[in-house]
């Protein structure tokens, strides 16, 4: 296994160059007649980064009719100056001592029609403004700046791409270390410092290292349950770069697992090649969806498939669009998505193959480039 002196950086700073985001905050006032209003505060924090670049954990922008005002406290009045130069964002900025929510509040005192972010604000927040600080009408409002989250450009891309490199790389560097038999915890703090030696800024989430039986709950966490000849284990993991996530799940035997742990395996490899096979500009979400989940019904475990086959990727670690056939979203190009069927059976444990891929005109583009086949690791 490689040592920490001689990993190179899979990503540095420097790879990156700054994303230009002075279209957004454009595009975004774009749908206020749609949506009923005059201007929106944004407080969700993903959607203050987005429009503007801003990385800090306090702030709040309001974007009217011609112009934004972006507002946060002391601790970030060098820091917003910088990043929103750096983006290109053309904003005022008011650097408040007390409540955000009452210069946001302020600077729409002119407003009819003010939009909340119904998903971030809180009830007692939404009483605060109703009640206290804006005169005019308030809208719920959900999803706003999220769908232009949807599609990403390519300085997005570039973030994703790079996230999923680093976990391909710190996978193919500790996978050996299955073969040694260390406990599901062991694995999965292995596997995280190699994402972080590599470059990444976190971990996107906890890792999942599911062994056994555990790999039957798809959410297992890792415990002290050492792996085993004759498990199959379930890693579910991704790596954060400049705020971007990446999402990718690989299940290895270990040893001889026997034939019906093979043959949920080689289902489920159908099944997410089928899925990854529908996924194309165009294409309903239900469709890629009813792909992976059709080979897996075939094979007599439909009801062992338990979640939706994949979700969005970006900022968040999971956002739109969803892919489920309970959602009526249809793919297009530059949307980032994953597809990860999978079969959990309690006796045997559990199967789960996943990719983040780029929907293109044409298909798609793996973004997730760890080896699937073969996934089989020899026995001790």
């Amino acid at each position: 296994m490689a040592t920490r002196e001689s990993v190179t950086p899979t990503v540095a700073p420097s790879d990156l160059d700054a994303m230009d985001l002075s279209g957004r905050i454009p595009a975004l006032r774009g749908r206020f007649d749609a949506i009923g209003i005059d201007a929106l505060v944004v407080s969700e924090l993903k959607n203050v980064r987005y429009l503007t670049g801003f990385t800090g954990s306090s702030a709040v922008l309001v974007v009217r009719g011609d112009d934004a005002v972006f507002v946060t406290d002391g601790r970030y009045a060098t820091q917003c100056e910088r990043q929103l130069g750096e983006s290109g964002v053309v904003a005022q900025i008011e650097i408040s001592k007390d409540s955000p929510e009452e210069v946001a509040a302020a600077s729409a005192a002119s407003v009819a029609r003010l939009g909340l972010e119904a998903d971030s604000v809180t009830w007692s927040v939404q009483r605060r403004w109703a009640e206290e600080l804006f005169g005019g009408e308030l809208v719920p409002t959900t999803g706003v700046v999220e769908a232009l989250r949807m599609v990403k450009d390519p300085g997005e891309v570039l973030r994703i791409r790079a996230a999923c490199a680093v976990a391909d790389e710190a996978l193919a560097e500790v996978s050996p270390r299955l073969l040694d038999g260390p406990t599901e915890r062991e694995f999965a703090l292995e596997l995280d410092a190699a994402m972080m030696r590599r470059g990444a800024d976190d971990v996107s989430f906890e890792t999942i290292v599911a062994a056994g039986v555990n790999g039957a709950l798809p959410h297992h966490r890792p415990t002290g349950a050492h792996i085993s000849d004759g498990d199959l284990v379930v890693v579910d993991f991704g790596a954060l770069v400049d705020g971007y996530h990446s999402d990718m799940t690989r299940t290895f035997m270990v040893g001889d697992v026997g034939e019906d742990r093979r043959r949920m395996f080689d289902v489920v490899a159908r099944a997410q090649a089928a899925g990854v096979d529908a996924v194309r500009a165009g294409a309903e979400v239900a469709q890629v969806d009813a792909a992976c989940r059709d080979v897996i019904a075939e094979a007599g475990w439909a009801d062992a498939f338990v979640h939706g086959t994949g979700h969005g990727v970006g900022l968040d670690v999971h956002e739109a669009p969803r892919v489920s056939a309970r959602v009526a979203d249809t793919l297009h190009g530059g949307h980032v998505v994953t597809v990860e069927p999978g079969i959990y059976l309690p006796e045997l444990g559990g199967v789960r193959i996943e990719d983040t891929v780029l929907v293109t005109r044409d298909g798609c583009e793996r973004l997730t480039l760890a080896s699937k086949t073969p996934q089989v690791v020899s026995g001790r």
